[in-house]
């Protein structure tokens, strides 16, 4: 199992912050996807530029705190952890996946692969934000 972490201080009120991760139906900021499908309050699916599904079974939501779930493609299977704490000037975010391939060959890539998904998040998220 792969296990990468990424934690950054985001210059918005935390309200904001969590509203734009969660609402997964709201996509357009995300710059990997080109669109979501929400199936149920706790299940919806991501689809990326080349129309790939990832499906996510959300496990925990404390609002503003935490938000937790399952996620699983034909490549891979894995838990995401975020934690949100509210600062005077921002919000800090702490994700952290963990991932195993299902392909023996895709296992050397994971947790690069993983590292650029995160920054591309953040980096997409902070500009959405901005």
């Amino acid at each position: 199992m792969a296990t990468s972490s990424i934690k950054t201080h985001i210059p918005c009120d935390i309200y904001r912050v969590w509203k734009a991760v969660t609402e997964v139906e709201h996509y357009e900021w995300r710059s990997d996807l080109s669109r979501t499908e929400v199936i149920s309050d706790r299940q919806f699916i991501e689809y990326t530029r080349s129309g790939y599904p990832t499906t996510f079974t959300i496990t925990a939501k404390d609002p503003y705190r935490r938000w937790e779930f399952d996620m699983e493609n034909s490549n891979m299977k894995g838990r995401w952890v975020g934690f949100f704490t509210a600062q005077n000037d921002g919000t800090i975010i702490d994700f952290t996946e963990y991932v195993t391939a299902k392909k023996f060959f895709l296992k050397p890539f994971v947790k690069f692969y993983l590292k650029k998904q995160q920054a591309q998040f953040v980096a997409d998220l902070t500009k959405a934000l901005s």
